[in-house]
Parts: C-alpha cells; structure tokens; sequence
C-alpha cells in the first residue's frame, strides 16, 4: 500500500518529517514557524497547505503547497508546462522560468519559478517557486507562493528547501529512504 507525507502530517509533532512508511515516500520537512492549515484528499490527489503560524489559508501572504497525484504519468516538464499554460491563461503577463531539470534519487524532477504581476483575484503580485517529482507509484508536487516579490535572501532559501524535498522508496536499495524509515 503506498503510504503518503499528507497523512502523517496529521500526526507530526516534529518539524522534520521523516515516517516509517513502506514503499515510496515524499520527503518534506514542515518549516519552522509554519502550521499545517489545510488538507484534504479527493479522487486521485491530496493538497497539503502549510502557512506561517500567525496566517491562514483564508488570509496568507506566504504559503508552502504540498499535492500528491495518486498514478499520475507524466514528466515534471509536461506539468511544468501545462502549469505555465494555466498561468498565462488566467493572468496577464505571467511568466514560468526554468530553475532545473535534472534525475535525483533515481526520480526525473524539475523547479521552476512562475510569476503573476497582478492576480486579478487577490490585486497583488504572486510568486511561485514549484519543484516536480515523477515517482513510480505518484506524482508530487511542492510549491511556495509568495503575495509579493520575494527579497534575493527568500529566493535563496526557498530554492534550498526545495532543493531538499525528494522521494524515496523503501523497496529499492538505490533509492533507499532515510535511516528512520522503514
């Protein structure tokens, strides 16, 4: 049975999280001085929401976006670019930027930046560095929105972070999980 990063957030305690889960895992960390605000699964996917302590999914300046697709076959630049074709439909001037494409852990991945200068819903900039995963068994996604134009200091972090999300499976001894996860 695939076991997911979602449900344990439930659970969590730790800022780390790091599950005993068979099969293949996303490995993502919940940030300091963020909450987990919002989940929910329906169908095929799950959306994990993490704002800032003193925020809300309602009401965030910064949110960290964690999405599971249950048997999703694509390759992360053919989401990549349905993602920026979106974007572009629904805001004016909108652009997505390549960060990387590259294979980690035996996974294909890609990060890029896409940016709004106006959402017409919220009448601010937004800013979204999103990291894709192809997995075996799922599809992931991590993305952090800004509602601003984020300083050079958080592009360095954020792009750090998501450096470090990745996927591991406990069935393959070259894509093995971290010791804790069994």
């Amino acid at each position: 049975m695939l076991r997911l990063f979602a449900a344990c957030l439930l659970v969590a305690a730790s800022p780390t999280l790091a599950f005993a889960f068979e099969g293949e895992n996303l490995l993502v960390s919940l940030p300091d001085g963020y909450k987990v605000d919002f989940q929910k699964r329906q169908g095929k996917a799950q959306i994990t929401e993490m704002v800032p302590k003193a925020e809300t999914v309602n009401s965030w300046t910064e949110m960290l976006t964690v999405q599971v697709f249950y048997g999703l076959k694509s390759t992360p630049e053919q989401f990549r670019d349905r993602i920026a074709a979106l974007w572009s439909q629904s805001c004016s001037g909108a652009e997505s930027a390549p960060i990387m494409s590259a294979v980690e852990s035996g996974y294909p991945v890609t990060m890029w930046l896409a940016s709004c200068p106006l959402n017409k819903d919220t009448g601010k900039a937004e800013f979204t560095f999103m990291k894709a995963i192809a997995g075996k068994d799922s599809f992931y996604v991590v993305q952090k929105a800004f509602k601003f134009t984020p300083s050079k200091e958080q592009t360095a972090t954020w792009t750090q972070y998501l450096r470090k999300v990745g996927v591991c499976d406990t069935r393959v001894a070259e894509r093995a999980c971290p010791a804790g996860i069994k």
